[in-house]
């Protein structure tokens, strides 16, 4: 039979505690931000690992290490209190005639181009429900919706979804983006084994764009020379601008920095420039009607 702790035994010092501990790597430290005598926080982590029945810090003289189970407790002690800052917020609201809260998480793509419109149209319609839009990676995307930190995402349908319900969303165009005297400018359309041999400006690690496009130059067993990783489109379009290399990006999120910029735009032949993003929730927790009107409302664009 699976053992479990009687979670009304902890109070919200010992967890605010636990969570000071693990960031500042020392008992007395802790103590000292939560206004706790060493004694009393000593005792209470004490009690703590005994109610859990696991060691959650490694203690020596150089300080505190979180343990395995010490980092599992962390992510449950900070999803807890972000759970209790979104409880406050959304009661503050509802007070003020809020009545209703969506987590949206979405990619750069689909932030970018496409969700602009879709929510001016939707909280024009829904004044009294609040939609808190994150711009995030699709990876983590996939996994806040898995741990309920989030209610909807808009993410690259390339990404790992098992488990999650997925919808149809839109559909990215791929480009090549070069300076307008680059040797690829000349060109009307381009496969992507061609500009394999030139330098590339990309977005960091973790982008599935990026993540896209190394897998496509390792099947053409080929390696992408990223000269410069940058955040954003807008900085990889300055980039390219000044002649560090050529970047791949989605058509509609580059349009006016083309002009602006003189860059030009050279179409990809491959298939999978033709790029899917869709919508995403999971099954295994309900959504709210709040919710559910915002899925319409992105599926309804999709259409």
């Amino acid at each position: 039979m699976k053992k479990s702790f009687n979670l009304s035994r902890f109070d919200f010092v010992t967890l605010r505690l636990f969570c000071a501990v693990a960031q500042t790597g020392s008992i007395t430290k802790g103590a000292e931000a939560c206004h706790l005598a060493l004694s009393a926080a000593s005792r209470r982590l004490s009690d703590f690992e005994t109610a859990t029945g696991s060691q959650l810090l490694d203690r020596s003289q150089k300080g505190v290490q979180l343990t395995s189970a010490g980092h599992l407790a962390l992510q449950h002690c900070i999803r807890l209190f972000q759970g209790l800052e979104r409880f406050n917020s959304e009661l503050s609201d509802y007070s003020q005639g809020i009545r209703g809260h969506v987590r949206l998480w979405a990619n750069m793509s689909s932030l970018t181009e496409y969700l602009p419109n879709i929510l001016h149209t939707f909280l024009s319609e829904h004044a009294d429900i609040r939609v808190e839009l994150e711009e995030q990676l699709s990876g983590d995307i996939a996994r806040a919706l898995v741990d309920g930190i989030a209610d909807i995402g808009v993410l690259a349908d390339e990404t790992p979804l098992d488990g999650l319900t997925v919808l149809p969303f839109q559909t990215n165009e791929l480009v090549v983006l070069s300076h307008a005297t680059h040797p690829l400018a000349k060109l009307k359309t381009v496969d992507f084994k061609t500009c394999l041999q030139y330098d590339f400006v990309g977005l960091n690690r973790g982008s599935s764009l990026l993540e896209l496009t190394s897998r496509m130059a390792e099947q053409e067993s080929e390696h992408m020379h990223m000269r410069v990783q940058v955040r954003s489109f807008d900085a990889m379009c300055h980039m390219i601008a000044a002649g560090l290399g050529v970047g791949v990006l989605p058509l509609g999120v580059c349009v006016s920095q083309v002009e602006a910029l003189k860059l030009k735009v050279i179409p990809l032949q491959d298939a999978w420039a033709k790029r899917k993003l869709v919508v995403a929730f999971n099954p295994q927790r309900e959504l709210s009607p709040s919710a559910q009107l915002l899925m319409q409302q992105l599926t309804y664009a999709s259409a």
